[in-house]
């Protein structure tokens, strides 16, 4: 946990991964482009002393990755956000089952989530629901863009993507997080496009759809989108480092996404292994919108940054909050002893 000022934060990472994007986990050129398109992203967007090298990058280890979270990076929980990318990657990107291995060897520090692909038809059902007995999932996430065979992408609107969003109600899988954001070499942007989340949002209000880089650089669209459906909520993955690049175009995104949305609709999220949370939640906390954008965005308040930082994730996953920070008193498991907090969803 976070403190800083006498204030305390709970911090919940919203999207990291552990993948395996180096050149013996590459099976073609669009391999190659998909990672050093992500490192492009690390170089550009963050601190000089957080820089990593290609190589490191590609294929880092469970113990940077444990470091850069737990030890150094305040991170309380956080939520694994698959990839597969099989089309350009022998074993994956990064899968369920490789976060799920990590997961189990360092207990209670993860969420595991799984993943779908509408156009594997009946035998994709299947799969999901073994994920879901094998994981015990609460969140899918689901990436439009990935390419698979002659198919350049799907939409969450297709009738194939209602199939697996049922399936998803049936298990008890509620968070449906979708990239819906900046395009990474070789996807197409277009297939990343906001919109058809729309029509799925609608037609499954019992669902909650965490829309991962609040649609950048479609954020216009995706506020207009949330502010009437809502159980859509924003993602600030790949926004939070510009709060290091171009402070008051984060303070324009964090603006916007206050006014539509309002302040329990927004999670925090570092997509590690692009950004570190450490930088980004020191930042965000020392953070304020500009004086002359305030009459406009308002203020960030502490309590503001909380619900961002975790208070929001926690209330989507169920988790267990310090009771100073607004969790409330529940009925403890069968068979365990104490007291739990969890902040209501």
């Amino acid at each position: 946990m976070y403190q800083k000022n006498g204030e305390k934060y709970f911090i919940v990472d919203g999207h990291v991964h552990y993948w395996n994007g180096g050149p013996d986990n590459q099976k073609n050129r669009y391999g190659k482009g998909f990672t050093e398109c992500f490192y492009d992203y690390h170089k550009n967007l963050s601190p000089a002393e957080y820089l990593w090298t290609l190589k490191k990058f590609g294929n880092y280890s469970e113990q940077d990755m444990m470091h850069d979270l737990f030890e150094i990076g305040y991170v309380d929980k956080a939520i694994f956000q698959p990839t597969y990318l099989t089309d350009f990657y022998v074993d994956g990107f990064n899968t369920t089952e490789q976060d799920g291995a990590i997961a189990e060897r360092n207990p209670g520090k993860f969420i595991v989530n799984g993943a779908f692909d509408p156009r594997d038809g009946e035998a994709g059902l299947e799969s999901l629901e073994a994920l879901a007995s094998r994981w015990k999932l609460q969140g899918v996430k689901l990436y439009t863009a990935e390419w698979k065979g002659a198919s350049r992408g799907w939409k969450l609107s297709d009738p194939w993507s209602f199939r697996y969003l049922e399936k998803c109600q049936e298990l008890g899988i509620r968070n449906i997080h979708v990239h819906k954001g900046p395009t990474i070499y070789p996807l197409n942007m277009d297939a990343f496009d906001v919109t058809d989340v729309d029509e799925a949002a609608s037609a499954f209000p019992g669902l909650r759809f965490i829309v991962e880089h609040v649609g950048l650089p479609r954020l216009e669209a995706f506020c207009w989108i949330a502010t009437q459906e809502p159980n859509v909520y924003g993602g600030l993955a790949v926004a939070m480092p510009f709060i290091h690049t171009r402070p008051r175009y984060f303070a324009q995104i964090i603006g916007e996404l206050l006014y539509w949305l309002d302040e329990d609709r927004i999670l925090f999220a570092s997509d590690y292994a692009i950004w570190q949370p450490k930088w980004l939640v020191e930042k965000f906390v020392d953070f304020q919108i500009p004086e002359d954008m305030q009459s406009e965005y308002g203020v960030l308040t502490p309590d503001i940054k909380r619900k961002i930082l975790g208070l929001n994730a926690a209330k989507l996953y169920g988790l267990d909050v310090p009771q100073e920070l607004g969790g409330t008193k529940t009925p403890v498991a069968h068979g365990a002893t104490g007291s739990a907090y969890r902040v209501s969803a």
